[in-house]
């Protein structure tokens, strides 16, 4: 069946009628019912990891606790673990809360992202990547369509990611990709299918994440390696929130392939960035980008891709 969690900001939605709990219950307890209320509320309406998502790897290393409210993922010498969603997508507006590893990272990776399957499958990834205790994560960003990928973008991050949960988000419409943190985009991928380029439109995608040793690459090259005497390494997730159109049998929960917006719910299939968006986005990449693919030269001497006549 399909199911939609709503995020808790469309709590505000909800109207209780206080003048009923004030005849109804001593005035002393109307906060606490209140509390009680919301608070019941918010669990209703917070993603359940037992129903939305499946562990597929780590031999006990993942786990979902607080009765499918977090979840979390481990990596230790003998190996890393993972999960991925029971749903696909095609199309969507999805948020996950993330606590990444603490303290000294190096070597790790906590990668979560969308894809489909097969050699020219579509992804679009968020993978975090460890670093030494004191110095930032770097976020690496991708896109790949059609099998295609080589569209990196890293940034560093405006706050600690290892100290509290914050929102990674991703919407995919039919025009554009967006990333997001905490609400505020860092990248746009806009849909460049008017000079050749694939865009993902055809191929229902999953959520997956892994937490997994990557110290070959994913601290300065390979440089630093993991350092064992800190394992198990640990990263924790929460809030999963997906406004999106669900694919199963060949059929769109939306209605069709390329829904309609017609619907207030569906109102992110046709979401762009506006100006105070744009500015955002802009300071992120002004302050916080370190590498943007459409301005390595040394790696496009015949040109860079079409696409990046279109992007921020």
């Amino acid at each position: 069946p399909t199911r939609r969690h709503a995020p808790s900001h469309h709590l505000s939605s909800v109207h209780i009628n206080s003048n009923f709990l004030m005849a109804a219950f001593p005035s002393t307890s109307v906060l606490y019912m209140l509390s009680l209320v919301f608070a019941s509320l918010a669990l209703a309406l917070a993603g359940d990891f037992n129903k939305d998502f499946a562990i597929t790897w780590g031999d006990g290393r993942a786990k979902i606790l607080n009765s499918g409210q977090l979840l979390t993922l481990s990596l230790d010498k003998a190996s890393g673990s993972g999960f991925q969603s029971n749903n696909e997508y095609l199309f969507g507006k999805i948020d996950m809360q993330i606590k990444l590893v603490p303290g000294n990272s190096a070597g790790t990776v906590t990668a979560y992202y969308l894809s489909s399957q097969g050699s020219t499958h579509d992804e679009i990834d968020f993978e975090f990547l460890g670093n030494l205790s004191g110095d930032p994560y770097i976020l690496h960003t991708n896109m790949f369509s059609q099998g295609k990928g080589n569209r990196e973008e890293q940034f560093y991050l405006w706050f600690d990611p290892t100290a509290d949960f914050h929102t990674y988000s991703i919407l995919w419409n039919p025009q554009r990709i967006i990333f997001s943190v905490d609400g505020t985009p860092i990248r746009e991928f806009k849909n460049a299918e008017s000079v050749g380029v694939p865009y993902p439109k055809n191929q229902a995608m999953r959520i997956y994440s892994s937490l997994w040793n990557a110290d070959d690459w994913a601290t300065r090259g390979g440089l630093v390696k993991i350092d064992w005497t800190k394992a198990p390494f640990t990263a924790s997730y929460r809030n999963f929130s997906a406004n999106a159109c669900i694919w199963s049998s060949g059929a769109s929960s939306c209605g069709s392939s390329t829904p309609s917006s017609n619907s207030s719910n569906n109102a992110w299939l046709t979401e762009d960035l506006d100006t105070t968006m744009q500015a955002k986005l802009q300071w992120v990449q002004k302050n916080y980008r370190i590498y943007n693919y459409c301005t390595d030269a040394k790696r496009f001497p015949q040109g860079f891709p079409p696409e990046c006549a279109m992007s921020s």
